[in-house]
């Protein structure tokens, strides 16, 4: 299809994200998104920030900010992480939309038109010194089972056992501290998934392409121990989308909000429409890619995320759309990865360790991140960030293999020839290294296709390296001396090989790409036709030597930045 879709799950909005964050979404979402837009398709690539909740309302107290001002500026803030990132969004959105709130009260009345949502009457802790109902996580004691004293109410983190908050000994606010708790009954609805299991089990067989990590864990949820369980969708709390059917208020659920897990994935679909209110569009703008019977039947949509969003993709939020029985678009490939670890432990936003997307902006540019990380996606298994593998496979594959070539290729030209591509044949070594590269990128895009990100990136390598060995066993730098139109003929073809790493390399690291195709002052039309590509810049043709594109990353640095990434984020 030559329209496709693309989100990423959306970011909390309480911190900046770390590493292990961005590359189980967000960047190998916009990997495939560059990648579409390369072969000429249309693209629509949404994400936005997730900003209901508890927490949310936690971080605003703790910087002492009213919330909704809290949470425009922490959209602010990673939104333009994202662009340092080169994130290549259509539209990064936010949860907390007028759209999302009016489409997220148009599903709840659907789904209870249908029969779908029940009211539940269920006990829950209050705190009365907070003045509030606290969330399972939101509440700390000691664990009756283990002795940890520092036990959530839905789950001890030190032994693991699942617990109801009720089970904990002196348990207390996590918000305040107060041990002034008591257990209410208060009513919530909850949104009948156990009546659409069947239909989501059937929905999911069909799904035949999805990565394994994806469809079994969708199939966990829908078959272990009791099988998939109804799910409340709302929670006493004042953050949120108020609780209303379509427009009309809902008796019984006044002061309630919407879960911020039923809220979120709808802002997939109100970020674009969010886009066409910027833009000035007709609601058929966005309707076009999200209602199949506004045109969207034709849409492939594509969703990227962590392991630990699956179930609400697979599940919760088919479950919402199915439940309407309405013509919205469901997703067609759900793309999931495991864990990025780092350095021999786990990344840690309470305890800052690991890399934060904003520090490492700060000493890098993004291109070396996007390629280790890329390179490295955890995606059959959780993989590990060390800076001794990240030092080698910038050195390496960015400076050595890359980077040398370039520099060796247009200074060579300029020195011996002039700053234009040279006159000259192309013959047998010539000849093979098209048809081997034709073969090479035709792997590649069938890799890039299917979503391998690590088999495409090592195939991408294997691109850089096929030229770097012909250049090697060329050598022009001696054949210049007694056969000056046999190294002109190898200079032309180095050149244009410059050009074709360029466009292929720009999903992957796009400001090096972008560098490379103003220096050979070209355009970036993907090479359909390898051999009709590696003759695109003619004789003549004029040429700039850019900057060296990557600086290699010292034993010094990359020691100062194990050390200072240990620990407390500063």
């Amino acid at each position: 299809m030559n329209r496709i879709l693309i989100t990423s799950a959306i970011p909390y909005i309480n911190g900046i994200k770390h590493l292990g964050n961005l590359v189980g979404s967000q960047l190998p979402a916009d990997l495939y998104a560059r990648y579409n837009r390369g072969r000429g398709r249309e693209v629509m690539f949404i994400c936005a920030t997730d900003e209901h909740g508890t927490p949310a309302e936690l971080a605003a107290a703790k910087a002492g900010k009213p919330v909704d001002e809290f949470c425009a500026e922490m959209h602010e803030v990673q939104a333009d992480i994202a662009k340092g990132f080169r994130l290549s969004f259509d539209n990064f959105g936010r949860s907390s939309s007028l759209r999302n709130q009016a489409l997220t009260q148009h599903f709840a009345g659907r789904l209870a038109d249908n029969g779908l949502i029940e009211e539940v009457s269920e006990k829950q802790v209050y705190s009365n010194a907070d003045g509030r109902f606290l969330p399972d996580r939101y509440i700390e004691g000691t664990c009756p089972n283990c002795g940890y004293d520092s036990a959530r109410g839905d789950q001890c983190e030190n032994c693991t056992k699942q617990l109801d908050p009720t089970d904990l000994i002196d348990a207390r606010s996590a918000i305040s501290g107060s041990t002034d708790l008591e257990v209410r009954e208060t009513k919530h609805l909850y949104l009948k998934q156990s009546a659409l299991k069947d239909k989501l089990d059937a929905w999911i067989d069909t799904k035949t392409d999805w990565p394994v990590l994806t469809t079994s864990i969708a199939k966990k949820w829908l078959h272990d121990g009791d099988g998939l369980q109804d799910r409340g969708i709302t929670r006493d709390l004042d953050w949120g989308v108020p609780v209303k059917k379509g427009d009309q208020d809902w008796p019984g659920m006044e002061g309630k909000v919407f879960y911020v897990w039923f809220d979120a994935p709808i802002e997939y679909i109100a970020a674009t429409a969010e886009l066409a209110d910027d833009l000035g569009e007709p609601d058929a703008y966005w309707e076009r890619w999200w209602r199949t019977d506004k045109g969207a039947d034709d849409v492939r949509y594509v969703q990227f995320m962590g392991k630990d969003n699956v179930p609400f993709h697979t599940l919760s939020f088919p479950a919402t759309i199915m439940g309407s029985n309405e013509p919205w678009k469901l997703v067609d490939y759900i793309k999931s990865f495991n864990y990025l670890n780092y350095d021999g432990g786990q990344f840690s936003t309470s305890k800052g360790r690991g890399v934060f997307m904003d520090q490492a902006l700060e000493i890098l540019p993004p291109d070396y991140w996007r390629w280790w990380l890329l390179s490295h996606a955890p995606e059959n298994s959780d993989s590990e960030f060390t800076w001794e593998n990240f030092q080698t496979a910038v050195n390496k594959d960015l400076a050595d293999v890359l980077g040398n070539f370039v520099s060796r290729v247009t200074k060579f030209c300029r020195s011996k020839f002039s700053d234009s591509v040279p006159d000259g044949a192309y013959g047998d070594a010539e000849t093979a290294l098209i048809a081997d590269l034709t073969s090479k990128v035709r792997a590649y895009e069938g890799h890039m296709e299917a979503m391998d990100v690590r088999k495409a990136a090592q195939e991408l390598r294997g691109i850089w390296v096929a030229g770097n060995e012909y250049l090697q066993a060329a050598a022009p730098w001696t054949s210049f001396k007694t056969d000056p139109a046999l190294a002109a003929g190898s200079i032309r073809l180095s050149l244009n090989l410059i050009r074709l790493y360029a466009v292929l390399s720009a999903p992957f690291i796009p400001d090096a790409s972008a560098t490379l195709i103003k220096a050979m002052n070209t355009d970036d039309v993907w090479p359909d036709d390898v051999a009709a590509a590696l003759d695109l810049l003619k004789p003549g043709h004029d040429f700039t030597v850019p900057d060296n594109l990557f600086a290699k990353i010292t034993d010094d640095q990359r020691e100062e930045w194990a050390e200072k990434f240990s620990g407390t984020r500063g």
